[in-house]
């Protein structure tokens, strides 16, 4: 069963700065992509940025230059650098991973449990 773990989330004012790191544990093959996903109350989940394993990276429209995604050394780590944070970017930000199955090479996701950013004055 594979885990993932989130921390970095908090309160932070308007412009401000938050990192939020993602790691994942358990018996797989491998991780084929990770990414962020939010959601805001009362709306649906969506993409904030995903990194394959190669490096691509994808983002949101409303992140695009503000928002960072990478990758650990391990690969078994993600990261999500936030600047000039907006109040529109308060949601619950929860992690994803595509892993590759240990035994049969198929693909499934695993979500973390999600850490909460508020971004206000």
């Amino acid at each position: 069963q594979v885990q993932l773990v989130e921390s970095g989330g908090g309160l932070v004012q308007p412009g401000g700065s938050l990192r939020l790191s993602c790691a994942a544990s358990g018996i797989m093959f491998s991780i084929n992509a990770m990414g962020w996903y939010r959601q805001a109350p009362g709306k649906q989940r969506e993409l904030v940025a995903t990194i394959t394993s190669g490096g691509r990276t994808n983002y949101a429209d409303s992140v695009k230059g503000r928002f960072t995604i990478s990758r650990g050394n391990a690969k078994n780590t993600v990261y999500l650098q936030m600047n000039s944070l907006k109040p529109e970017d308060t949601a619950v930000y929860y992690c994803n991973a595509v892993v590759v199955a240990a035994t049969s090479l198929h693909l499934y996701d695993v979500w973390g449990q999600g850490t909460q950013v508020t971004v206000s004055s």
